[in-house]
């Protein structure tokens, strides 16, 4: 099939960016988009052009590094995919793809697809975690949790921090992301001694990092590779104020 890349070009977050496009010609519908990419840079290379930088390490839609948009949307058109699992075939011969990085104050460009997420790391610092001594570990089963109870917290322990749902928020709100976090050592036993403070701790950090509120459309929980439910958002508010 035939295709064209219309991607954004900044070399750096202070240097004014534009789009380039690149026609590629005879690719494989069974490439992934990253896989395309990874063509075209060899192509730039070896005719000393700069290649496209760009997050990626797994591959297999599970550590969260890779993320950008196409036409528009967070990781494409593919529901609960992230953009390392994106196809050709989902696309039809002759489109145009327009790739561009996350938008969002607090994730401000590197260059070209990539940006900086290090907000997320330090909303994790903020209280992500689990601090109280426990001295040796204790056995698996000293502490017993409801099957439903462990199933939903591991559901929102599914998040893999890829940045999508802030890029599509119109406020580029972190707060499913937040939430998800909250959420997954909330409803398990070993994270109730810090629970209120952890709450508190990590929203807290979230405005401080100039990330949003959030703004109802629900566009998070569209474009979350794992599907976290944005009901986790209210749940998230109430624990504030409890």
């Amino acid at each position: 099939m035939n295709i064209t890349l219309r991607i954004w070009r900044q070399v750096a977050a202070h240097e004014t960016g534009l789009y380039e496009s690149h026609n590629l010609k005879n690719v494989s519908s069974d490439l992934s988009l990253l896989e395309v990419l990874d063509q075209l840079n060899e192509r730039l290379i070896s005719t000393g052009e700069r290649p496209i930088n760009f997050d990626h390490d797994c591959r297999e839609g599970i550590c969260g590094s890779c993320g950008f948009l196409v036409n528009g949307q967070a990781h494409g058109p593919r529901s609960a995919t992230s953009v390392c699992q994106l196809y050709l075939r989902e696309f039809s011969d002759g489109d145009v793809l327009t790739l561009d990085p996350w938008r969002a104050q607090a994730f401000p460009i590197i260059q070209d697809l990539m940006v900086d997420r290090g907000a997320f790391d330090r909303l994790i610092s903020a209280g992500g975690y689990c601090s109280t001594g426990t001295g040796q570990a204790p056995d698996g089963n000293a502490l017993p949790v409801g099957r439903d109870q462990a199933t939903s917290a591991f559901n929102t322990a599914t998040c893999i921090g890829c940045g999508a749902c802030v890029a599509s928020c119109r406020n580029a709100s972190a707060s499913l992301f937040v939430a998800a976090k909250l959420a997954h050592l909330g409803q398990l036993p070993q994270g109730q001694p810090e629970r209120a403070a952890r709450a508190n701790a990590m929203q807290n950090q979230m405005t401080a990092e100039g990330f949003g509120s959030c703004s109802s459309n629900l566009e998070c929980e569209a474009v979350c590779p794992q599907e976290i439910s944005a009901d986790w958002i209210s749940w998230m508010h109430r624990e504030r104020r409890s």
